[in-house]
């Protein structure tokens, strides 16, 4: 028997119904906040994302399904959002426009990774990336759309908050770390590596050792040149009278390359240890490392497999018909009825002739909202059985009436 790859997974109801709520419950808010659909191609050039979220990163070291293809071109299964839209924004030329953009986005992504609850090799997102706002007040926005998107879903987090300075203030922080991390025996290999290529993603490592050994490590929250130290106090600020409580957390860094200023994520209990379930910050470097005109930029993520558990979709509604035969000789006109009615309304077919108790058990598998059957009573008499097993309500009514839908339209 074959089955699906490690760490991919087939998705049947009633998972696919909370998957779809869970979409369009954070499609619905983005719109309301101005941000507009973009859908970008699943399989990138490697480039983009060794230039993006950097070759120090374990996305672009160990997990990226990376191969070259027949064009002998060196490609790889996206493994996450943001560089694939930044890439499209520099494309479309919007770098170009007067005007920001705002867009959100959600589907699949791809990383070699030790498979375990929520976490898979094929997982998938939803983000929204904003373009064109260098003011605080725009990741205030980010921020209380992911906040609203939880409060929606029913989901309890708390959010944590850093900031990861600038290009003013990076470079004697940067130092500082590095001096720190020559005197400190006992760090992994990883975090070795990392010193080398970004020194401030050490501070991310989830080794327990590693962790103990950094908890002297300078912070670059406490080096924040004055620019980013005023930038970082508006954003508490704005927090606070949005109500949004939050949690300084000067070891948060994030796991990409491209942030800058404002990095956070929001954690929760429910699926583990104060395990992240959405994350992000600012970027306003990105678009120019990958060509574009300078232009600043914010977004967040969140991994959709992570928040199947903790929520429930709203009961879904009885609708549509099941609609059966109690004899085989019934078939020819249920077909007919059938095509005509799904021009207006669902229903499913039960070709196998079977009992009416047994076709009432079926209504209720499908949800329906009636329950229809032909016997030969009915073959008789050119008439359907119907029952609204919302209300209890049988009536019969002639094949011409039943396939017409008329009956459907309600005051």
């Amino acid at each position: 028997m074959i089955n699906a790859l490690k760490g991919m997974k087939d998705t049947l109801e009633p998972e696919n119904r909370i998957y779809n709520y869970v979409i369009s419950t954070c499609e619905r808010i983005a719109r309301n906040f101005g941000f507009e659909y973009i859908e970008t191609p699943i399989l990138e050039e490697t480039t983009l994302f060794k230039r993006s979220v950097g070759e120090s990163s374990d996305i672009v070291g160990k997990e990226m399904y990376r191969f070259t293809d027949k064009g002998g071109n060196d490609v790889c299964m996206r493994p996450e959002g943001t560089a694939g839209v930044v890439r499209a924004f520099i494309q479309h030329k919007m770098d170009r426009a007067a005007q920001p953009k705002r867009y959100f986005y959600h589907g699949p992504m791809y990383r070699y990774e030790r498979p375990q609850k929520g976490r898979l090799r094929q997982f998938h997102q939803f983000g929204i990336e904003s373009f064109g706002f260098s003011d605080m007040r725009e990741d205030a926005t980010i921020i209380i759309i992911l906040k609203e998107i939880f409060d929606a879903l029913g989901i309890e987090a708390s959010l944590k908050l850093n900031s990861l300075g600038c290009p003013s203030c990076m470079p004697s922080y940067r130092e500082n770390l590095v001096s720190f991390l020559d005197k400190t025996e006992g760090l992994c290999i990883d975090c070795l590596r990392r010193k080398e290529t970004n020194p401030i993603r050490v501070l991310d490592c989830k080794n327990p050792n590693c962790q103990s050994l950094l908890v002297n490590a300078p912070r670059i929250t406490d080096n924040l040149c004055l620019t980013c130290k005023d930038d970082f106090a508006s954003l508490q600020k704005l927090l606070n009278e949005a109500k949004i409580d939050f949690e300084i957390d000067k070891s948060l860094v994030r796991g990409l390359d491209y942030y800058s200023k404002t990095a956070f994520e929001f954690v929760s209990d429910a699926i583990g240890a104060q395990s992240a379930i959405a994350g992000g910050g600012r970027y306003d470097r990105l678009v120019e490392f990958l060509d574009g005109k300078p232009t600043p930029g914010v977004g967040f993520a969140m991994g959709i497999e992570r928040l199947l558990e903790l929520v429930k979709a709203p009961e879904e509604e009885r609708n549509g018909i099941y609609f059966g035969v109690m004899e085989s000789s019934a078939n020819t006109i249920a077909f007919k009825s059938t095509i005509k009615l799904r021009k207006i309304v669902k229903v499913a077919l039960e070709y196998e002739p079977k009992s009416l108790k047994a076709h009432l058990k079926g209504a209720d598998k499908h949800n329906a909202l009636w329950c229809a059957c032909i016997g030969q009573e009915e073959l008789n008499e050119n008439s359907v059985w119907l029952k609204n097993l919302a209300t209890k309500e049988e009536l019969k009514l002639p094949i011409e009436t039943f396939e017409g839908g008329t009956w459907l339209i309600t005051d």
